[in-house]
Order: structure tokens, then C-alpha cells, then sequence
């Protein structure tokens, strides 16, 4: 037998424990060499500079 929900769970609880599921803005920093939008601490995808 599976476990049932004593009580039912509010919208507002739902959406408090989902609060975290959001997607977060990436952080990006600009290559020294080309110029273009790249994520710190990797290799610019265009040049391939570091």
C-alpha cells in the first residue's frame, strides 16, 4: 500500500517549496582578446582564448 497525504497540500505550499526550482541568470564576462560574451573560467568559444 502506498502512503496517502493526511491533509491536503495548499497552493502557497506548493509554490514555497517549489521557490528554489527557478532557473538562475548566467553570468557571463567579456573575452579580453575578441570581445564577445563569454562564462568566466572557460575557453571564449569563438577564439578559444583562456
Amino acid at each position: 500500500m502506498a502512503a496517502t497525504p493526511k491533509e491536503k497540500v495548499s497552493k502557497s505550499k506548493t509554490r514555497q517549496r517549489r521557490s528554489h526550482n527557478a532557473l538562475k541568470t548566467l553570468a557571463g564576462s567579456s573575452c579580453a582578446k575578441c570581445g564577445t560574451t563569454k562564462r568566466p573560467h572557460r575557453a571564449c568559444p569563438k577564439c578559444g582564448d583562456y
